[in-house]
């Protein structure tokens, strides 16, 4: 699916700002402390400049180096901030889907806390917005990184995009513009928030892309090991699988199944023009095989009929909602902040 590259931040279209909150900024933090009141500081008036009613919207990710003394103290002096512990570091997935539950705006903006995502590209991604997409996502086209990093970034995204067919730079920019109903409807956990354009591509949702500036960490180091792009293609197949037979496992299982069924129905017929012509068969690999193949297609074609019921008999649900036993407390929220 090809998504529309901006490469100009002229304004086109402007937002309702007649309601009560008309955008909710998300930033998850982990560990981040000795950045925050600079990161609001740019925030804030960054913000004030699009003209809507505004909230932010702090998840703190189980930080243990004060980040929580620092986010109390920025509630008590600005009430549109809002807090979200989290018990533990329960990672980006899960402080992305706490965020959203808390978020009532009608854009929603989400930006990393280690204040190399710069919030002046806020308004940019807000006004392509308007322009009938329902979620911008940031292409850090000059990324400020290592080079190793940067190389392993290009492959990640070249490969998500040829095959999730999402044309996208950067599937992982922490830099991104929702509408506030695509946002909330997103099913987020584990580590699927790399593959955020691609699960709104499947739910229907139009997706863009606008190059942002990228800047270097000005505080503490990476979160991130090169461990996650390991880890990367099992969330990619879980993506891919989700998206593609969530409501039809029966086309997987089933033609999986009714193809090996067929393979041993083959080798089972060329085994018995065999025996028919006098030939011993019983100690052939191939009548193993054959066996083999036509029990596990069976297998394979009864599992997916099994899915397809269950698929058929549970309720649809909207979301999948972050779990009460990760969210510790939930700190401020006072009325939006108003040009």
């Amino acid at each position: 699916m090809e998504v529309t590259e901006a490469t100009d931040h002229e304004p086109t279209a402007t937002l309702d700002a007649d309601s009560a909150v008309g955008l909710s900024v998300v930033v998850p933090v982990f560990n981040e402390r000795d950045g925050l009141r600079e990161l609001y500081a740019e925030i804030e008036p960054v913000c004030d400049s699009i003209g809507l009613a505004w909230e932010l919207i702090f998840v703190d990710d189980g930080s243990t180096d004060g980040t929580d003394e620092v986010l109390r103290e920025l509630v008590d002096e600005h009430p549109q901030i809002r807090v979200v512990r989290l018990r533990r570091n329960f990672g980006k997935s899960a402080a992305l889907a706490a965020g959203f539950e808390q978020t009532s705006g009608q854009t929603v903006v989400t930006l990393d806390g280690d204040g190399q995502d710069d919030p002046a590209e806020i308004p940019a991604l807000v006004r392509r917005l308007g322009e009938g997409y329902q979620l911008v996502s940031g292409w850090k086209r000059e990324r400020q990184d290592p080079r190793l990093r940067r190389w392993a970034s290009r492959l990640f995204n070249g490969v998500t995009a040829r095959l999730s067919g999402v044309r996208l730079h950067d599937f992982n920019c922490g830099l991104k513009a929702y509408d506030g109903e695509c946002a909330r409807s997103l099913q987020i956990y584990g580590e699927l928030h790399r593959y955020i354009p691609v699960l709104a591509v499947q739910r229907g949702w139009r997706v863009a892309e606008l190059p942002v500036n990228h800047r270097a960490r000005r505080h503490g180091r990476s979160k991130f090991g090169f461990e996650r792009y390991a880890r990367g293609p099992f969330d990619l197949l879980t993506v891919l699988f989700i998206g593609r037979y969530q409501y039809r496992p029966l086309h997987l299982f089933g033609g999986l199944g009714f193809a090996l069924i067929l393979v041993g129905l083959v080798v089972s017929a060329y085994l018995a023009v065999l025996r028919f012509s006098g030939e011993a068969i019983g100690d052939r690999p191939l009548l193993l095989l054959g066996a083999l193949l036509i029990v596990v297609g069976i297998q394979l074609l009864t599992f997916g009929l099994l899915s397809q019921m269950f698929v058929a008999m549970r309720p649809e649900q909207s979301t999948v909602r972050t779990s009460d036993a990760q969210v510790e407390r939930v700190v401020g929220g006072g009325p939006p902040r108003t040009p």
